[in-house]
């Protein structure tokens, strides 16, 4: 016969197989410290040695990281697929800014289109909340905070879209995404409306999936990306004929 004793589980594995499941579903996150041994027993309700044997079967797969002094963190190596050298080149060169757009505009649109649909009511209510701060942050003119708030408004959308595999690489792209909306912004803020025009965008976003309105939704996503294509395109050849004007003025003045 094919069956065979149910064998009783180790805690320790046990332990493994519920953490493992919080960084794969993105609930802890690269460079997060877990609690203390202590704490972090108490919560599992395990020994203090099973908890060690979890930890150090998790730290020989290369998700947990120990720190001398400070305690135990989510791997960094989770959200760090880009080096730092190829972040740099692709923020140098054109065809790799509107490559990124591009991504981002097909990838996000599809996230907010399934978030409309798979998302659970929390999951929104984190949406808006970010969105509010993002209003708030609007009526202070901080530049900084409302771009840092923009990347947690679209990596809260990929969230609440349920799918891990997108998760994780957008967060592997986190860099991308946080040094594309200040890149982004900074261009675009010489339009005195842009900043309304963008919170304006951002909200048509937010009532689509707070409506559940699946292809409201993604549309506001292509649209918003389009903008921001659209806006950048344009800075780069005000810059280039800038430069053009430039040389015909020095080359003016010199014949004089």
């Amino acid at each position: 016969m094919p069956f065979q004793k149910i064998q009783p589980e180790k805690l320790s594995h046990a332990v493994v197989r519920q953490i493992e499941l919080l960084i794969l579903r993105g609930i802890l996150r690269p460079g997060e410290r877990l609690p203390s041994e202590r704490d972090l027993s108490e919560k599992l309700g395990v020994s203090r040695p099973s908890l060690r044997e979890a930890i150090a079967q998790l730290q020989d797969r290369g998700l947990l990281v120990s720190r001398a002094g400070a305690g135990i963190y989510v791997a960094e190596v989770l959200g760090s697929a880009f080096s730092d050298a190829l972040l740099r080149l692709m923020g140098t060169h054109q065809e790799a800014l509107f490559d990124y757009i591009a991504f981002r505009r097909d990838l996000e649109g599809l996230a907010a289109q399934r978030a409309a649909r798979l998302a659970s009511d929390t999951d929104l209510q984190v949406v808006d909340a970010v969105f509010r701060k993002m209003e708030s942050a609007h009526k202070k003119r901080n530049p900084a905070d409302e771009a840092g708030l923009d990347a947690e408004f679209h990596l809260a959308i990929i969230e609440a879209s349920h799918n891990v595999v997108m998760l994780h690489m957008m967060r592997a792209m986190f860099d991308l995404l946080r040094e594309g909306v200040f890149y982004n912004r900074q261009v675009m803020f010489r339009q005195r409306t842009t900043r309304a025009m963008l919170l304006d965008q951002h909200r048509a976003i937010n009532v689509a999936l707070q409506a559940r309105d699946a292809r409201a939704a993604r549309a506001a996503v292509e649209q918003h990306l389009n903008y921001v294509e659209n806006a950048l395109h344009d800075h780069l050849l005000s810059e280039r004929n800038e430069a053009i004007a430039r040389q015909r003025l020095e080359h003016e003045l010199g014949r004089g």
